[in-house]
C-alpha cells in the first residue's frame, strides 16, 4: 500500500506540474489564460514592482536552494527518498502558481511590433523555445527529472539508480538547452510591457545563477568528466569551443 500511494503522489505531483506548465505557456505569452504577465494593470508602479521581484526571488529560491545537495541531504531524513523528486516538482509547481496569481501588471509598452508577418515570426520563435525545452527534457529522460521514474522503481520493488552522465541530441551543442529554451521564452514577444520586461530580466538573471548553482553540483558528482565536457561545449550559444593547440599557445 505504501509503494501504491507513493505513486499515486508522484502521478499527482506530475499532472500538476504539467498544468503549470501549459499554463505558463498562455501567462508568458499573453494567450487564451484567465490571467497573463500584462492582463490587467494593478495598484502603483512600485508596489506592483516590489511584489513581483519578490514573486520571483521566492520561485528561484526554492527552485535552487532544493536542488542543492546539502539540503537533500537534510530534506531526505524528512521526505522518503522515493518521492523527494516528485515534492520538489510540487513545490516548484505551487510557486509557480502564486506567481501566476499574484503578479501585477505594470503598464506601459517598451516596443510594440505590429506588422503581422513580423509579429507571427516572433511567436513561431516563442513555440520554438517551448518545443526546445520540451524535446530537451526527453533527451535526458523527461519521467526522472519530473519524478515519476523514482516512484515507478519504488511501485515495483526496484533500487532507484541515478541516470549516468551522457549528453544526447541538444546537449553536444550546449550545456543547458532547457534553459536556452527558456530564455528564448521569457524574451520572444512582438509586445514587450514593463511587467514583461521585468519578468524576462529578473527570470534570465536567476537562469544565470541557477546555471552557476547546478554546475558546482555537476562537478561534485562527475569530477573531470564535466570539467571537459565545460571546456568543449558552450553553456547556452551553441558555438562551437576551438581548442588551442600548444604551439598557437606558444605562438
Amino acid at each position: 500500500m505504501k509503494r501504491i500511494l507513493a505513486f499515486i503522489y508522484g502521478l499527482i505531483c506530475y499532472l500538476i506540474s504539467l498544468i503549470t506548465l501549459t499554463y505558463s505557456v498562455g501567462f508568458i505569452g499573453n494567450l487564451i489564460v484567465p490571467k497573463t504577465l500584462d492582463s490587467n494593470l494593478d495598484g502603483t508602479l512600485i508596489n506592483g514592482i516590489l511584489i513581483d521581484v519578490s514573486l520571483m526571488a521566492l520561485f528561484g529560491i526554492q527552485h535552487s536552494l532544493m536542488a542543492r545537495k546539502s539540503f537533500k541531504k537534510w530534506w531526505k531524513k524528512i521526505i522518503p527518498h522515493p518521492i523527494e523528486r516528485s515534492t520538489y516538482v510540487l513545490m516548484a509547481s505551487l510557486t509557480l502558481l502564486l506567481l501566476f496569481w499574484q503578479w501585477h501588471s505594470l503598464g506601459g509598452i517598451i516596443w510594440k511590433i505590429q506588422i503581422p508577418i513580423a509579429s507571427n515570426i516572433i511567436y513561431g520563435i516563442f513555440a520554438l523555445g517551448w518545443l526546445i525545452v520540451l524535446i530537451s527534457t526527453f533527451m535526458i529522460n523527461h519521467f526522472d527529472l519530473f519524478g515519476l521514474r523514482q516512484v515507478y522503481l519504488y511501485l515495483r520493488g526496484q533500487e532507484y539508480e541515478y541516470l549516468g552522465f551522457r549528453t544526447p541530441g541538444f546537449y553536444k551543442y550546449v550545456r543547458h538547452p532547457i534553459m536556452l529554451g527558456f530564455v528564448i521564452v521569457f524574451w520572444a514577444t512582438p509586445t514587450m510591457t514593463f511587467s514583461h520586461f521585468i519578468f524576462a530580466l529578473g527570470t534570465t538573471i536567476y537562469t544565470f545563477v541557477g546555471i552557476k548553482l547546478e554546475e558546482v553540483d555537476m562537478i561534485s558528482i562527475y569530477g573531470d568528466l564535466y570539467q571537459e565536457y565545460r571546456q568543449k561545449v558552450s553553456m547556452l550559444i551553441p558555438i562551437p569551443r576551438i581548442k588551442l593547440t600548444e604551439e598557437k599557445v606558444q605562438e
